[in-house]
C-alpha cells in the first residue's frame, strides 16, 4: 500500500459485475466527483482531496483496472463501460447532484455521464483532457497502440506509467511521490487498463469507441450553461493547447487559467495556485 502519509484514505468498494470498483468517499458537503486518467489513478487527486475534504463530499473513484480496483484480464475495457461503471456508482451512493473534476481520460468519461444526466449535474473542472473527437496523437503514444508491440511496451516494460513519472511534469517528482504513482501498476498483469486504454483511443469511423465520444461529443452543447472551470497546464506533451481551444469554443463562457510551465499532471507542478482556484470555484 502507499505510504499513509500521502494518501491518509479508507477506500471503500463496490462490486460491478462480479469486479472490485474502489473509491474514496471522503468528507461532508457538496458533492465533487473526482476522475482520473492513464496511467494514473486516485492518487492523482490526494492533496487536493485533503484540502477540500473539511467543505466537500469527495468521490474518487478508481477505474476498473486501475488504481486498487480489481485488474480483470478478460474485461471490456471500453469508453463504454467505463462510464456505465462510473453511472453505477453514482446510482449506487444515490447522488442526486454532484459536480465533476476532470483530467485525462476522465473528462470523456464524466462527459459521457454528464451528457445523460444533465439534471444531476451542477459545475464542471477540466484539467489538461478531453471529450470530444480528435486524430492527434504524440508519436511517443501511437507506438503504444501497435499490435504485439505496444503491448509489450506497455505490459511487460511499463513504457506508459513509468515515462509518466518524468514526462506529465516538469518539476522532478520525489522518489516517494512517482512510487505512489506507480504503486498498481506492478506486473504485467496489473498493467492491463493501462494497455487497454492507450487502445481505446478512437481516431478512425471503425474504432469500437468512435460512436460513443461522438455522441458525447454532439451532445456536449447541452451542457453549454453549466459553469465551468478550466486549469490548464501549458507543457502537456499530449493534451495541448488544440485541446484547450477546442473546451474554450464548446464552452466560451469558462473560466479559464493557463499555468505555461505545468505539465499533464498539473496538480504536480501547480497545486499551490491551482488548488485556490477550484475551492473557490465549487463554494
Amino acid at each position: 500500500m502507499v505510504h499513509a502519509a500521502q494518501y491518509p484514505f479508507s477506500p471503500k468498494s463496490l462490486t460491478i459485475n462480479g469486479h472490485k470498483l474502489s473509491y474514496l468517499d471522503e468528507g461532508r458537503g457538496p458533492v465533487l466527483v473526482m476522475l482520473h486518467g492513464n496511467p494514473s489513478w486516485s492518487y492523482l487527486y490526494r492533496n487536493l482531496v485533503r484540502r477540500l475534504q473539511g467543505r466537500f463530499r469527495l468521490i474518487v473513484p478508481d477505474h476498473m483496472g486501475c488504481g486498487l480496483s480489481d485488474k480483470p484480464q478478460e474485461y471490456d475495457y471500453s469508453l463504454a463501460t467505463h462510464i456505465a461503471n462510473l453511472t453505477a456508482l453514482l446510482d449506487h451512493l444515490g447522488l442526486e447532484k454532484c459536480s465533476l473534476v476532470l483530467h485525462d481520460w476522465g473528462g470523456a468519461i464524466g462527459m459521457g455521464w454528464a451528457v445523460d444526466h444533465p439534471g444531476r449535474l451542477e459545475k464542471i473542472c477540466v484539467f489538461n483532457t478531453a471529450a470530444f473527437l480528435s486524430s492527434r496523437m504524440p508519436l511517443r503514444i501511437a507506438l503504444c497502440r501497435v499490435p504485439l508491440l505496444g503491448r509489450l511496451i506497455v505490459q511487460g516494460l511499463n513504457g506508459f506509467a513509468r515515462p509518466a513519472i518524468s514526462m506529465a511534469v516538469t518539476k522532478k517528482m520525489s522518489k516517494e511521490v512517482a512510487a505512489g504513482f506507480l504503486l498498481p501498476y506492478d506486473s504485467w498483469a496489473n498493467r492491463i487498463a493501462t494497455h487497454r486504454f492507450v487502445r481505446d483511443i478512437p481516431l478512425k469511423k471503425s474504432h469500437p469507441s468512435w460512436p460513443v465520444l461522438a455522441r458525447i461529443d454532439a451532445k456536449l452543447a447541452t451542457l453549454r450553461h453549466k459553469e465551468m472551470l478550466i486549469c490548464w497546464g501549458g507543457r502537456d506533451f499530449c493534451f495541448n493547447d488544440h485541446f484547450l481551444h477546442e473546451w474554450q469554443r464548446r464552452f466560451p463562457a469558462a473560466h479559464c487559467h493557463y499555468f505555461a510551465e505545468a505539465g499533464h499532471y498539473l496538480l504536480e507542478d501547480a497545486f499551490d495556485e491551482v488548488a485556490p482556484l477550484v475551492e473557490n470555484f465549487f463554494v
